[in-house]
């Protein structure tokens, strides 16, 4: 059954891809933003299919458009809704508080970036949940900064690919740069440990943690 609200450009491309074939993102679907299909998979449980080398999306040519584009597919209809955890949502003036708090600093980048340009992410990725999120709307600013982090959205996107690859693999996923280095456990995640010491759960105390051992020798 199509989750979306008849009329909508979401209701039009789930029927589009009801087909169970792919899709060109150019001239066959609506839905525009990346943003779009992480919530398909992610909080509305449908289940999207892969291309060869894992992701989300596939690169080919188009037999209508003729270009080379995104393509995307659903690998079924069938909706999964039992091991999603729910998502309160981030009401606007904690959303406001975070980017004062951080000053419009990207925590992978470690540059300040327009406020417009940069969205409020969990640290612990919804995939990693065992409970319903709880109210976000009268977090203190220490809760703010435990929770939640500041990215771009291509660096939002990166985390994500990251952490579904963690939660497929059991494998956590290495520092910037790829540095091979978790300041608590090591790079098999585990329910003890969770995300801690991972670069991805908090850039800027792995970058201190790095620096302190640096310091050691």
């Amino acid at each position: 059954m199509n989750p979306f609200t008849p009329g909508s450009t979401q209701y039009i491309d789930f029927e589009t891809m009801s087909d169970l074939q792919w899709h060109c993102t150019k001239c066959e679907l609506k839905s525009g933003q990346a943003k779009t299909w992480q919530v398909w998979r992610q909080e509305k449980g449908i289940q999207l299919d892969q291309d060869s080398e894992g992701h989300w999306y596939k690169n080919m040519e188009c037999p209508h458009c003729k270009m080379t584009t995104i393509h995307r597919k659903l690998k079924s209809t069938e909706i999964i809704t039992d091991d999603l955890k729910a998502r309160t949502g981030i009401p606007p003036a904690i959303a406001k508080k975070a980017k004062e708090l951080y000053d419009c600093v990207d925590e992978y980048s470690m540059r300040k970036e327009p406020a417009n340009q940069l969205e409020i992410d969990h640290r612990v990725p919804q995939i990693r949940w065992d409970t319903n999120e709880e109210d976000n709307s009268k977090l203190s600013p220490e809760q703010i900064k435990e929770k939640f982090m500041l990215l771009t959205r291509s660096n939002n996107l990166l985390k994500s690919r990251v952490c579904e690859e963690c939660s497929k693999t059991g494998k956590r996923g290495k520092g910037y740069k790829e540095i091979a280095y978790w300041y608590e456990g090591d790079e098999n995640y585990t329910k003890e440990i969770g995300c801690n010491g991972c670069f991805w759960n908090n850039p800027a105390k792995w970058r201190a943690m790095v620096n302190k051992e640096l310091n050691k020798k």
